[in-house]
């Protein structure tokens, strides 16, 4: 399992994904499930995955394939972010009509799952959850952002914090406690994290960093969270029983 969280804001975006996958208590591995596709100046995607591991190493890998050839339709050459959302679509039904009988064959579940957010320079940053069927929605003002994978334990946090106005610190913030609630009540979801930040606009990546168990920051964000926590359960009266 993995769980991966996109905001889109007026000032730009915020992504932040864990990186392990389990198979099982013994079979605990480490694979990267944030993807960068930048052009500095003209374009700035990025893909994360949740999901069957083969299926949406599948199709990043054909994602990737056809943006090392110039002559193909990529996402380095699609004129907008719908463009996109539908590129990504397809490649996930082409891994489909592959692969699903012999999945059904062996009793495994085709199951993957994409957020695809950025900007193309003409339009306004955008953000897609794209479904295992190829199918995908948009976020909007009033859903300003998306979660796959092991969402349920982060997404309070989230509904109570993030509007569109946030600003960009905000965002990252509010996504490291998500992230951290979901590592405390999931096993299954771990370090290090992928952190990537985009800046309106700018058509470049802001930041992108790989969080650690000693990373300071996170660190913090941890220990100061849980016990504010402690503190406004105390804070308020009990009950009249």
């Amino acid at each position: 399992m993995t769980y991966c969280v996109a905001t889109l804001l007026d000032t730009g975006m915020v992504f932040l994904s864990d990186s392990r996958t389990n198979a099982g208590v013994d079979q605990i591995n480490t694979f990267r499930k944030m993807h960068v596709f930048e052009h500095p100046g003209d374009r700035v995607l990025v893909l994360q995955t949740a999901g069957n591991l083969a299926v949406s190493q599948a199709v990043v890998h054909t994602l990737q394939e056809d943006a090392a050839h110039v002559d193909r339709r990529s996402l380095y050459s699609v004129e907008t972010m719908f463009d996109a959302a539908e590129l990504v679509g397809d490649a996930l039904r082409a891994v489909y009509r592959r692969d699903a009988e012999a999945f059904k064959d062996h009793g495994i579940e085709f199951n993957a799952t994409f957020l695809l957010g950025g900007q193309i320079s003409g339009e306004e940053p955008r953000l897609f959850n794209v479904y295992s069927a190829g199918n995908f929605i948009e976020a909007s003002i009033d859903t300003p952002y998306f979660q796959i994978g092991e969402s349920k334990y982060g997404k309070p946090i989230i509904d109570r914090v993030i509007t569109r106005s946030s600003s960009i610190a905000e965002a990252t913030k509010c996504a490291l406690i998500s992230m951290d609630s979901t590592i405390r009540s999931n096993l299954s979801v771990g370090l290090p994290l992928d952190l990537l930040c985009l800046k309106r606009d700018a058509l470049r990546v802001l930041a992108h960093r790989s969080i650690a168990a000693d990373d300071d920051y996170f660190r913090m964000i941890r220990g100061g969270w849980g016990e504010s926590l402690r503190h406004a359960f105390h804070a308020l009266p009990n009950p009249m029983l």
